[in-house]
C-alpha cells in the first residue's frame, strides 16, 4: 500500500468512507470545512449520501434518524458547532445510537478565533449536553492517525452503541503528511437488530426513544448505560509512553501539543535531562493507569502541556493522586507552544536554569501549590 500526501480533514473524510460511512450530514465552519468539502464528492461516488443541512442542530438531528435506522453515519463541525449539537449528541447518548461526531478545534469561549485550539476538553470528556453520558474519545496527533482513529472510532460506536467522538485541532485538520490507508478487514455492516428498518414482519417492532417519564425506569436505564461505561473504560484505555522509564519530569500531553513535546523532550534528554511523556490516546476513558505507572521513586514532577488554560490538568491530578508535584504550561486563543517553550519549562521544573535557552516565553503556567502565574 503507498502512501499520499493529504490534508488532514480530506483524509479523515477519505477514512469514513474506507470505514463504510455512506451518510454525512454537516454544516460549515472553520477549521473543517474540507471535510464536508470532500465528502460532498466522494460521497455520490460511493452510493453514498452527503446532506449540507440548514444548521448544526438540523444535522446531529439527521445522525439521530440516519443511525436509529442502522446506518454508519458522521457529522463534523469545529467548537461553537459543537456547542450547537449537544443536544442531539446526548439525545443520541441517551438512545444509544451509534455515530462518529467530529470535532476539529478553534479557539475559544464564544465564536473565539479560527486558529487551532484545545479548549474543548471538558465539553468532550465530561458531557456537553445535558445527563448522565459519556462519550468515547479520540485524540490522534497525526494524520495517519488521524486517519486510523476514524476508521476505528466506527467500529467502536457500533460495537457499544454509542456516539464516538474525534478530537482534533486546527493544525491536524489543515496540515499536510503522507497517510497509508491500511487494508482492515471489511467492516461488518449487517443489518443491526435494534435498528428501525420499518420491517415489522420480519422481527418484532424497535422502538428508538430517550423518553422516560417513569423515574424508577429511567433511573434503571441510568444505570445500564453507566454500566456500559464501566466496560468502555476497563477496555478501550489508550495512551502510548515514551522515555518513561527513568523520567525524572513525565510530560503530559495529547494531540499536535504531544508533537511539540516530544521535541521538547529530545532537547531535553540532549541536555542530560531525564524526561518523558504519556500521550493519551483516548481522553475518555481516560488512561489514567497509563499515568500512574510510569511514576517511579525517580519522578519528581509532571508537566502537562496543552492549547486551553489547564483542563487536562484536572485528569491527571486525579491520576497523580498528590505523588508529585503537577506543573502546567499552556497557550490559548489559537496560540500554540512551541519547542523551546516547553523546553524552557523543562529546564525550569528540573532546575537547570543556567541552561536555558535565551529565548523567553510568553504562555501561562503554574503549579498545584503555587497558583497561576501568567507571562506576558
Amino acid at each position: 500500500m503507498h502512501k499520499v500526501l493529504m490534508k488532514g480533514n480530506e483524509a479523515l473524510g477519505e477514512a469514513a468512507i474506507k470505514a463504510g460511512c455512506r451518510h454525512f450530514f454537516g454544516y460549515p465552519i472553520t477549521p473543517q470545512n474540507e471535510v464536508p468539502e470532500y465528502l460532498a464528492r466522494r460521497m455520490p461516488e460511493v452510493g453514498g449520501v452527503f446532506l449540507q443541512a440548514e444548521s448544526e442542530i438540523a444535522a446531529i438531528n439527521m445522525v439521530y434518524g440516519a443511525s436509529s435506522a442502522g446506518a454508519r453515519v458522521m457529522t463534523s463541525s469545529s467548537s461553537p458547532g459543537i456547542s450547537l449539537k449537544q443536544e442531539g449528541i446526548s439525545y443520541l447518548a441517551a438512545a444509544e445510537l451509534p455515530c462518529v461526531i467530529v470535532n476539529i478545534m478553534r479557539g475559544g469561549p464564544g465564536l473565539g478565533g479560527i486558529q487551532a485550539a484545545q479548549s474543548d476538553y471538558f465539553q468532550a470528556t465530561k458531557g456537553g449536553g445535558n445527563g448522565d453520558y459519556r462519550l468515547i474519545v479520540y485524540v490522534p496527533a497525526s494524520i495517519q492517525e488521524l486517519v486510523d482513529m476514524t476508521m476505528k472510532a466506527f467500529d467502536a460506536a457500533d460495537k457499544y452503541r454509542n456516539p464516538v467522538m474525534i478530537l482534533g485541532d486546527g493544525v491536524l485538520g489543515q496540515m499536510m503528511e503522507p497517510v497509508e490507508f491500511r487494508e482492515v478487514p471489511a467492516p461488518n455492516l449487517s443489518m443491526k437488530p435494534w435498528a428501525c428498518t420499518g420491517r415489522k414482519k420480519y422481527r418484532p417492532q424497535n422502538i428508538i426513544n430517550s423518553l422516560y417519564l417513569n423515574a424508577e425506569v429511567l433511573e434503571k436505564h441510568n444505570f445500564a448505560l453507566f454500566n456500559k461505561y464501566n466496560t468502555i473504560s476497563r477496555n478501550e484505555k489508550a495512551a502510548e509512553t515514551y522515555m518513561t522509564a527513568d523520567a525524572e519530569i513525565i510530560l503530559a500531553a495529547y494531540g499536535t501539543t504531544a508533537r511539540v513535546a516530544k521535541a521538547a523532550i529530545n532537547l531535553a534528554r540532549d541536555k542530560g535531562i531525564k524526561a518523558g511523556m504519556v500521550r493519551p490516546h483516548t481522553l475518555w476513558p481516560f488512561p489514567d493507569d497509563y499515568i500512574r505507572e510510569s511514576l517511579s521513586e525517580s519522578t519528581k514532577a509532571v508537566l502537562t502541556v496543552e492549547m486551553s488554560m489547564g483542563q487536562l490538568v484536572e485528569d491527571v491530578q486525579l491520576a497523580v493522586n498528590g505523588r508529585v508535584p503537577i506543573h502546567f504550561y499552556g497557550r490559548v486563543g489559537g496560540m500554540v507552544p512551541d519547542v523551546k517553550s516547553v523546553y524552557h519549562e523543562i529546564c525550569r521544573i528540573a532546575g537547570k536554569t543556567n541552561e536555558l535557552p535565551e529565548q523567553m516565553t510568553r504562555g501561562i503556567r503554574y503549579s498545584i501549590e503555587g497558583g497561576i502565574r501568567i507571562n506576558g
